[in-house]
């Protein structure tokens, strides 16, 4: 009962809110794209997630994987969330219909909240409980360029709530997109998905493009009877890139999107948001450049049980880079104001309703050449002031030493913390008025990790490519549920949980040949959470994850003669232990044709093995079943 009513309702936010229409319409890949990267080229990839400039891939002193727009469009996944599932570092569970559980390293939860996610350097967080609404984080996957999965603590230059992994998703300049693109599926579980997207050009140095796309993705089960949990959502948006001069980028973007998800098979939760952000990069010389980021966004979401929230977060972020000496240092500061306000209920709510929160930085990173091309120190931190908590600071060290072309080793200690969210200070739940059973604490203080991390990256032979990464973590001030003096009410939410993690993680990317390469991963996890002394959290150290010990990815794309392609996902999840949810090993397959070159037909089975599945299940609500579903997609590119 404690358990339930912690996550209340999923905690009312078991809202993934996807939103709403029906046939959805979406964008193309260029040529470059559609190109199968080699191995050279993916060990040459410059990701930008681990330090915030561009790097290779093979010497990024951090346990990072990248989801390449290959890798997405070969899967035949259909929206952002499934897309992370090919990230052998991600713990990925859809809970039902529009619904996700998404972490790194564990403490995988449908409220997890110890991932921080940015797109296009807009950071996808809310104050009310601190995690990612999952539902309206929706894209047109052709406008992907890739995605970087950092697993690990990332603090020191992306800030509070990257205590265990940072996704970092970035799509395709305007440049990229030229052209009309138009995509229609329709399947088994999916009465209607269609994507437009139309890229052209101003001058020859200002590319633009506008896109709409909407989907309505069908119920899963409960108990082998429909759960009529469906998702509808509908979105769309505009990007301009503009090369002011050989030193100058300017991008500026803007999404719109209005959603019904509907999590638990009654009243549609309704969703919209805006958001717009603005970037500038100046290219002072080969040794020096800075980049200033401001973006605003809003969201609103009725939960038609006359609680609403309304989000409006106002960023901007300024970081300079350059080079001196043996010295590569970043630094910057950025300042967030997040404008929150709910219309509560008379038994629960927050209190205030209405809350403005203040969040100020300033970082600075030096990564410092020992030995040239050989062995890098980096040593860096962030300082943070927010509304509940104060001055924080998120340290790191990093050391990586490069013997030849084909090995990197490294190793990291690092401090990362994830703030307290207006749940942990200001919720407030009654049974009856004027009889508190759950509250917040304003003693709350900001959950902390020191992580110790140890890796290789290897290419042994000229066709493989290998990562192996292995953690320690200890945290401290975990949430617990703490009971009162009134026959165990009010329980007040507290700081009571400590514990420890430690496993390994593994990726390979093996082209066999020309035209089959498979890509993969497996992750061992293994985590001892333990309530502290003084502490009595109702929940025994249980409440804040769920997570599998044992995790196999294997992707697999080959071409085949006629320009067909077939591609294939096989994914093993190990038992979930509380509440318990069996294994399971979860079959896609993709063969697509292209037609011409304008035209391609692809169809897609996903979840193969078996009728139904169970991936995760919420404390409050009833287990979900996902159901083996096929479904046919056309898309023209002209």
């Amino acid at each position: 009962m404690i358990k339930q009513y912690f996550c209340l309702k999923t905690f009312f936010i078991s809202i993934i809110l996807f939103v709403s229409s029906h046939c959805v319409l979406s964008q193309a890949p260029s040529s470059a794209a559609l190109k199968k990267l080699s191995i050279e080229e993916l060990m040459n990839l410059e990701i930008t997630s681990v330090s915030k400039r561009a790097e290779k891939l093979s010497s990024a002193p951090s346990a990072i994987q990248v989801i390449t727009q290959e890798d997405i469009r070969r899967s035949g996944v259909l929206s952002v969330p499934e897309a992370l599932k090919l990230a052998a570092n991600l713990q990925v569970a859809q809970v039902n219909s529009s619904q996700w559980a998404i972490s790194a390293r564990g403490f995988d939860n449908v409220l997890a909240n110890k991932l921080l996610v940015l797109i296009d350097g807009r950071t996808v967080y809310t104050p009310l409980y601190a995690g990612v609404f999952w539902d309206v984080q929706n894209l047109v996957l052709e406008d992907i360029e890739r995605i970087e999965v950092i697993s690990g603590p990332g603090g020191t230059l992306w800030g509070a709530n990257a205590v265990n992994g940072v996704i970092n998703i970035i799509t395709k300049s305007a440049a990229d997109t030229q052209g009309l693109f138009v995509e229609s599926a329709v399947g088994s579980k999916l009465p209607g998905l269609g994507s437009l997207r139309y890229g052209g050009k101003i001058s020859d140095k200002l590319h633009f493009r506008v896109y709409g796309t909407t989907f309505k993705r069908s119920t899963t089960l409960v108990h082998d009877t429909t759960a009529h949990d469906d998702w509808t959502m509908t979105q769309g948006g505009m990007r301009l890139d503009w090369n002011a001069s050989e030193k100058d980028v300017v991008t500026a973007q803007s999404n719109y999107y209005n959603g019904r998800p509907d999590p638990d098979g009654g009243s549609p939760v309704m969703a919209t948001g805006i958001n717009a952000l603005t970037k500038w990069n100046h290219k002072r010389s080969e040794n020096s450049d800075f980049q200033l980021k401001v973006y605003y966004d809003e969201t609103f979401r009725d939960f038609r049980n006359k609680f609403t929230e309304r989000l409006k977060t106002y960023d901007a972020e300024w970081q300079h880079r350059f080079r001196y000496k043996a010295h590569e240092v970043i630094w910057g500061g950025g300042y967030r104001f997040l404008d929150h306000t709910v219309t509560n209920l008379e038994l629960f709510g927050f209190f205030p309703g209405h809350k403005q929160l203040h969040l100020f930085n300033v970082f600075l990173q030096d990564e410092f050449t020992i030995v040239p091309d050989r062995l890098q120190f980096t040593l860096g931190s962030k300082i943070e002031h927010y509304t509940y908590t104060g001055f924080q600071y998120q340290p790191n060290a990093r050391l990586s030493f490069t013997p030849n072309v084909y090995n990197t080793f490294w190793t990291a200690a690092s401090r990362a913390i994830r703030l307290p969210a207006r749940i942990d200070r200001d919720f407030s739940a009654s049974f009856v008025p004027g009889f508190v059973v759950l509250q917040g604490s304003k003693d709350m203080q900001a959950e902390s990790v020191i992580a110790y991390e140890l890796g290789w990256r290897v290419q042994p032979r000229e066709k493989i490519s290998i990562s192996l990464s292995s953690f320690y973590n200890k945290y401290d001030n975990i949430r617990s549920a703490e009971p009162g003096p009134n026959a165990g009410f009010p329980i007040t939410f507290a700081n009571g949980v400590k514990g420890k993690t430690y496993g390994a993680e593994l990726s390979v990317v093996y082209p066999l040949t020309s035209y089959w390469k498979l890509r993969g991963g497996y992750t061992f996890l293994k985590k001892d959470l333990v309530v502290k002394s003084g502490s009595s959290d109702m929940n025994k150290a249980t409440a804040e994850s769920n997570d599998p010990q044992h995790q196999i990815l294997i992707q697999s794309m080959m071409d085949l003669p006629k320009n067909i392609e077939l591609g294939a996902l096989i994914r093993y999840v190990a038992e979930l232990p509380k509440p318990k949810v069996e294994s399971y090993t979860g079959l896609d397959v993709r063969v697509s044709w292209r037609i011409v070159k304008a035209l391609e037909l692809s169809v897609v089975g996903q979840n193969l093995l078996k009728n139904t599945h169970v991936e995760f299940i919420d404390a409050s609500h009833p287990a979900h079943q996902v159901k083996r579903s096929i479904y046919g997609k056309i898309i023209l590119r002209l």
